[in-house]
């Protein structure tokens, strides 16, 4: 285990994977970090679950459960549950108490008066203390038997207090172990409360150096301070932190509660977007550690010049990049035993090296052009393509054309398609399984006006010259393209918010997509053409309305009853689903039995597996597991992917037996 010359540990929040999170704390462990505390977040996770699966899994490391409330854990319960884990691992285990935010006891109706929320935790500690040594204690009622302790006396537990007002301060001076300071906390605000609490330790007569002092930092680490404000002021709990600053804290911070007040306007409207771009970054700077490695572990020093002794990083992005981020920037700060003030780059001269810049432009391209759907365009003109082969007129030159043509009149789409639904409010920072290269500044809308309107051309130019290879009526395919690719989300049409997106991606996608490269490719027309884009065009639908189904509630919560999975419900999407993807086979076994298409093509078959995934998803989803349909989407692209990939190969192995 290395070894830190200052005490320093991760915070985290109750989400995600718990076996994620216990090899963080392993990490943590085994590069020195003091502690690893659990953040007691409505309504996620319950963190004491989190905090028990890595006492019994991790060794060498204290585990904190802060804050508990007494609010709504009582506090025999908070004695039952602490004893447990001091069995597992004694003497590892803190504890703070705090009354929490009343904005979250009052969505749950719980009666919450600010004058009495001290007392009710120092009560809390009496009864945790009294409990924890084995005493009996008198009931609450007259009449009833007294509480008698079951479990064997607890190792020492150190109790903090969290919370920022005064009486909560001097209840940490009177009787509290240590003091825990809530997330976003300025070091101006930390310096004015730990004299409260001092002044409360010395009159009571206590050692104000014998109470520990912690608390959560929220990190959000990047190659440049810049590139981490842009992140930070678009993420959904930066944007809540900031709006729940209370009067006193922002005024500490030197900041007017017009800006709060304007920004937590927003968020109550679930204008995340709106609420992001009223942050100035003097704000987040105030209340938020952003930077580089080094500027994090540079600011945690500012907190523990302040009288943080053991500070606590809590990633922001709660993934595997930013939690190893975090734990970097601690050990940074724990390994040296003074870390001076850093002499910050002014925002305007930070500049990523070449590669690095070329890199993150590319990934934001990349992230929202989508191209993990581009198979739904590619498909159908490989499908024209083979239908080519298999009568004997196939041409490469002209295959290439229609093939770059179709997913550069994808890409068009899908950019358009985003700029659209951020500006209507339909993709939010919260939303699931969407690209948020627009949502988190990573590229401007002017920027992904231009990438679409590139495409555009590129396709437009594709166009002219099949156009002239093949005559007007390529020329018509094209526009259609165009105009339905474009105001798909655009105004006026928005055809997608008047419930007409499945019927038009069918057509698009499907008979037009397929039997357009087939007269790109040969010049004619065969109607055999029709039947091979019937399954590809129900699949590329299955796609598209398995997001619409998934999103109902954002949809319904923005634009009203506009997709048809917002108009007709869940439980009309399933069947309509399940009719989408098992269609696709019926229709193809439908076209061989009448010998319209080869045997051959009955190679899509080997994609079933594909398709009893998805079935089984969309009957949990159905259910009301609406994490089983997550990803349904993606994993109906994988399914269309496969049938398109095994009928093609089934038609060239038509088309070589037919040339044989």
């Amino acid at each position: 285990m290395a070894e830190l010359v200052r005490r320093v540990g991760l915070g985290l929040a109750a989400r995600g994977d718990v076996e994620d999170t216990i090899e963080w704390a392993r990490e943590a462990s085994t590069r020195g970090l003091d502690s690893i505390w659990f953040h007691d977040s409505y309504f996620e996770r319950d963190a004491v679950t989190y905090a028990t699966a890595v006492a019994s899994h991790v060794e060498g490391i204290r585990v904190g459960l802060g804050s508990l409330n007494p609010y709504t854990r009582h506090p025999v319960l908070i004695a039952m549950t602490v004893s447990a884990l001091d069995e597992i691992a004694p003497e590892r285990i803190s504890l703070a108490l705090g009354s929490a935010l009343p904005l979250r006891l009052g969505q749950m109706a719980i009666p919450y008066d600010p004058s009495e929320a001290a007392e009710r935790v120092s009560q809390a500690i009496d009864t945790v203390r009294s409990l924890w040594k084995g005493e009996r204690l008198p009931p609450a009622r007259q009449g009833l038997p007294p509480l008698q302790p079951m479990f064997a006396p607890v190792h020492r537990v150190p109790i903090f207090v969290a919370g920022y007002r005064t009486p909560m301060m001097e209840l940490a001076g009177r009787k509290g172990d240590g003091y825990l300071a809530r997330p976003a906390e300025s070091v101006a605000g930390l310096k004015y409360l730990l004299r409260k609490m001092h002044r409360a330790a010395t009159a009571a007569g206590r050692d104000p150096n014998e109470i520990e002092t912690s608390g959560y930092l929220l990190t959000l680490v990047d190659k440049t301070r810049r590139d981490a404000l842009n992140r930070a002021k678009r993420e959904p709990f930066v944007i809540y932190m900031m709006s729940i600053l209370s009067d006193v804290t922002i005024k500490r911070a030197g900041f007017e509660t017009a800006m709060r007040d304007a920004i937590a306007a927003k968020w109550r409207a679930e204008d995340f977007h709106g609420a992001g771009s009223l942050i100035p970054d003097e704000l987040l700077d105030a209340f938020i550690l952003c930077g580089t490695v080094d500027e994090v572990a540079a600011r945690t020093g500012a907190y523990h010049a302040a009288g943080m002794r053991v500070p606590l990083l809590q990633p922001i992005v709660q993934d595997e990049d930013q939690t190893e981020l975090a734990i970097r920037a601690a050990v940074e700060y724990g390994r040296a035993a003074q870390v001076g003030e850093v002499s910050r780059v002014a925002l305007e001269q930070q500049r990523m090296d070449v590669a690095s810049r070329f890199a993150r432009r590319f990934s934001a391209y990349t992230e929202i052009a989508r191209p993990f759907a581009f198979t739904a365009s590619a498909t159908p003109v490989a499908a024209g393509g083979a239908m080519a082969a298999l009568h004997g007129l196939f041409e490469w030159p002209l295959f290439l054309a229609a093939l770059i043509g179709a997913v550069a009149l994808h890409i068009g789409t899908n950019v358009t398609n985003e700029i659209f639904d951020v500006r209507k409010g339909v993709d939010q920072i919260t939303s699931p399984r969407m690209s948020q290269a627009l949502l988190k500044g990573r590229i401007t809308e002017r920027e992904a006006f231009a990438f679409a309107f590139t495409a555009f051309a590129v396709a437009t130019l594709v166009g002219v010259g099949l156009v002239a290879a093949r005559g007007v009526p390529i020329l018509a395919l094209g526009l259609l393209g165009l105009v339905g690719g474009y105001f798909y989300t655009a105004p006026p049409f928005e055809y997608k918010f008047h419930a007409l997106g499945l019927p038009l991606v069918f057509a698009l996608m499907g008979p037009l997509m397929v039997a357009g490269s087939y007269y790109a490719i040969t010049g004619t027309l065969a109607p055999e053409v029709f039947w091979v884009s019937l399954p590809v065009g129900l699949l590329v639908t299955a796609i598209l309305h398995g997001n619409e189904w998934r999103d109902i509630t954002e949809d319904v919560r923005v634009t009203g009853q506009a997709t048809f999975a917002a108009r007709f419900g869940r439980r009309a999407s399933y069947w309509t689903y399940v009719a989408l993807v098992v269609g696709a086979y019926m229709a193809l076994a439908v076209a061989v039995v009448l010998a319209v298409l080869p045997a051959y093509t009955m190679l899509a078959v080997l994609s079933l597996p594909l398709l009893v995934r998805v079935i089984r998803a969309s009957e949990l989803g159905v259910q009301g597991q609406q994490r089983a349909i997550a990803m349904i989407d993606l994993q109906t692209a994988q399914l269309h992917a496969a049938f398109g990939a095994l009928l093609v190969l089934g038609l060239i192995l038509a088309a070589l037996v037919r040339a044989g």
